[in-house]
């Protein structure tokens, strides 16, 4: 039936439920016959008087023939004696002092109410999105060609990503080219990654190329407080990915969704179990979806369902890594496009100093460096404006209003030279990129180390030199001021979990031999690892500490003779600090060979 003549009757049988119910509200009353007060008066005289009601001024009653009638009186003393010695019936009211506009209020009022609500209940329906009547209806929004596109001009650093994704929309767009050869369509792709790195920006991307319907939603639009909803969603968004196919839907943390089932804590009866069940029969069931593209993005690929993971539900994973040095610089280019960068800019310098960072760690540094440089009314983007914001994202902002004694501060001093003087001794470390005693963030100071090469694999060696280094500030404040002070206490808790990670992940132990000790336990979703369960004996945990404590001590002593050996280079190093406050790697350098540094220019920052 044509929406157009379904509406219209819609309307037409509630416009005829209203004029019912009008007439029921407003019944009309019996005729009364308007009369002289004279001919009233006549009448009773005449006894031809049933009963009269008085309100007020006004009189209505009835004649002995059944005929009703009104009239209006001033104020008759006489009136009522006369009635009474007539035998008339006689009822008497307190006058009414209500305007017409009041009583045509009350009247309608009913009627008024009554389509009010049909309107609200009507357009409620009509809207959807979670409102009366359409709780089962998907939420998932449909982007159009009118909506900012993002292509994968946009996408840098993933290119291996961008390829898998890249031959989706191929097969979109000419199918024949791989069912010749007796390929099929995938039906899911699974887009695995750390948080930041781009999966999100992925599916805008598919969105703006393939030139199909692309529906987005989220993994949490599907589950509510009413049972069955997300499931009957999950239907509603397959019923119209069908009806637009061939087409893209995309749900962005579909882990909200799609984790394990029978972990729940309320028993297996759950509803987000209801909703993942009906998401698995409709990907791959008795009934076949062809042309629909179920694109999925999570970084939580443990906690997920594997009858969700396995071929023909997510045929493909992909997986979006932090990108490396040559990523992070297509990364950068894209993000300042639209940034006017000064002439000493080198994107390839500032991506080999930020190893570690993604995607959206990226876009933050070029949106510090930028508003850095608005700040001080800058025109365009300089190095140093990106030096210091990668220090800010790094490290935090600078604290100099703290006020700080004189002790304190040389303590803070000797503590970072310590690591720094170690680092810098010990051969296969990570350069020093800067090493400051401006509180920056949660802490007095800082020591910032930045690797020259991408790392993958850490070796024991390694990880050994990064306890050292650790132990170095604390050794420092005890070879200097014969104390102990908390501000230590981080480094020592890294050093000690490294130490046992050493020992029970990663079975570096010589003594404990190549084993891992301690399986962990995680209620899916409860969240992360909120208990690890020791599969081993008390002997065992016994060594286990006897060898995390070997570790530890054992750099602890060889920081102390490294650092009683060169404690003139600590010195040089502590006061240049106090003197400075922030050292970079050519000054730590010059130090440590005995060069003089240049003078401060203490007019440069005003």
């Amino acid at each position: 039936m044509n929406p157009f003549y379904r509406n219209m009757a819609l309307w037409l049988v509630i416009a005829f439920v209203m004029v019912l119910l009008f007439n029921l509200f407003n019944q009309p009353k019996a005729v009364r016959q308007k009369i002289l007060f004279s001919e009233f008066r006549t009448a009773v005289e005449r006894g031809d008087m049933r009963e009269v009601t008085i309100q007020g001024n006004n009189i209505y009653g009835k004649f002995n023939d059944g005929k009703e009638f009104k009239t209006y009186s001033l104020n008759d003393p006489d009136l009522v004696k006369d009635l009474m010695a007539k035998g008339v019936t006689i009822d008497v009211r307190p006058d009414e002092q209500s305007s017409w506009w009041m009583q045509l209020i009350i009247s309608w009022l009913p009627m008024l109410l009554l389509i009010g609500v049909w309107i609200f209940f009507m357009r409620q329906v009509q809207i959807g999105g979670g409102k009366a009547m359409s709780f089962g209806k998907s939420r998932a929004r449909l982007l159009t060609e009118q909506q900012q596109k993002v292509t994968f001009a946009d996408v840098a650093g993933i290119d291996e990503a961008k390829e898998e994704l890249e031959e989706i929309i191929d097969f979109l767009k000419d199918p024949k080219k791989f069912t010749s050869l007796g390929g099929r369509i995938p039906k899911g792709a699974l887009v695995v990654g750390a948080p930041g790195t781009g999966k999100t920006l992925l599916a805008r991307a598919i969105a703006g190329e393939a030139g199909v319907p692309f529906f987005s939603i989220s993994g949490s639009d599907f589950v509510e407080m009413f049972v069955g909803v997300g499931a009957a969603r999950v239907r509603d968004l397959f019923i119209q990915g069908k009806k637009h196919a061939p087409c893209i839907i995309f749900i962005d943390e579909i882990d909200a969704v799609g984790r394990h089932r029978g972990a729940g804590l309320g028993g297996g009866h759950d509803e987000r179990e209801q909703t993942l069940n009906q998401l698995l029969v409709e990907m791959d069931g008795f009934e076949s979806n062809e042309g629909v593209i179920l694109i999925a993005a999570t970084n939580r690929p443990d906690v997920l369902d594997p009858a969700l993971l396995r071929p023909g539900r997510f045929d493909r994973r992909i997986v979006v890594p932090i990108p490396d040095i040559r990523g992070r610089e297509g990364i950068l280019r894209v993000h300042t496009r639209k940034t006017p960068l000064a002439e000493d800019v080198d994107l390839n310098i500032i991506s080999r100093g930020t190893p570690g960072f993604c995607g959206a760690d990226l876009a933050n540094l070029v949106n510090e460096a930028a508003l850095l440089a608005a700040r001080i009314g800058k025109t365009s983007v300089a190095m140093a404006d990106f030096e210091q914001a990668k220090d800010k994202v790094l490290m935090g902002s600078e604290r100099k209003s703290m006020i700080i004694s004189q002790d304190e501060k040389k303590i803070t001093a000797f503590h970072e030279a310590g690591h720094t003087l170690i680092a810098r001794l010990i051969p296969g470390t990570d350069p020093i990129h800067k090493v400051t005693i401006i509180p920056r963030g949660m802490s007095l100071g800082l020591t910032q180390q930045l690797p020259i090469d991408e790392r993958h694999t850490y070796s024991r060696n390694y990880l050994t030199n990064n306890i050292a280094i650790l132990l170095g500030g604390r050794v420092a404040e005890e070879l200097v001021f014969h104390e102990m002070t908390t501000g230590a206490g981080n480094d020592l808790e890294k050093a000690t979990d490294m130490a046992r990670r050493m020992v029970c992940n990663w079975g570096m132990s010589e003594n404990l031999g190549p084993l891992t000790f301690g399986k962990k336990e995680e209620l899916i979703f409860l969240g992360r690892e909120i208990a690890q369960h020791r599969d081993y004996s008390e002997d065992t945990a016994v060594r286990i500490d006897k060898e995390v404590t070997r570790i530890v001590t054992e750099n602890y002593e060889r920081v102390k003779k490294l650092i009683s050996d060169n404690s003139d280079k600590l010195n040089r190093l502590a006061e240049a600090l106090l003197e400075r406050e922030s050292l970079d790697t050519e000054d730590i350098e010059k130090i440590l060979n005995g060069e003089l540094l240049a003078p401060l220019n203490k007019t440069a920052d005003v």
